[in-house]
């Protein structure tokens, strides 16, 4: 390992936002940016977590306000859909503009 001192600027990675950040609420995030809203099913299916699991990210998430569940029924059965708000949605594409500023600043 060199003796140079790392390029990266410690500032740029001190504000990232760790509610995001966390690899699994960053997957169901990035999955709500690009569509208008998803249910427990598909989340589960391309995040491969228990229900269990799927559903304290999701309430981290519900929490910071990053995003709505809307509980209903189809048919009998439970249904709920899950939206990214506003908020949520600026706060996602303030962590991409970081994380683009973070690997930018990297030299190869």
């Amino acid at each position: 390992m060199s003796d140079t001192k790392s390029k990266i600027n410690p500032g740029l990675l001190q504000d990232i936002n760790h509610i995001i950040h966390t690899p699994i609420r960053l997957m169901i995030m990035m999955y709500l940016y690009t569509v208008e809203s998803v249910d427990y099913v598909f989340l589960r299916r391309m995040t491969n977590l228990t229900w269990g699991s799927l559903a304290t990210h999701i309430n981290k998430l519900e929490e910071a306000n990053y995003i709505e569940v809307d509980k209903g029924y189809r048919g009998k059965k439970p249904h709920s859909m899950i939206r990214m708000t506003e908020q949520g949605r600026n706060a996602f594409k303030e962590y991409k503009d970081r994380m683009e500023g973070v690997f930018s600043s990297i030299e190869d």
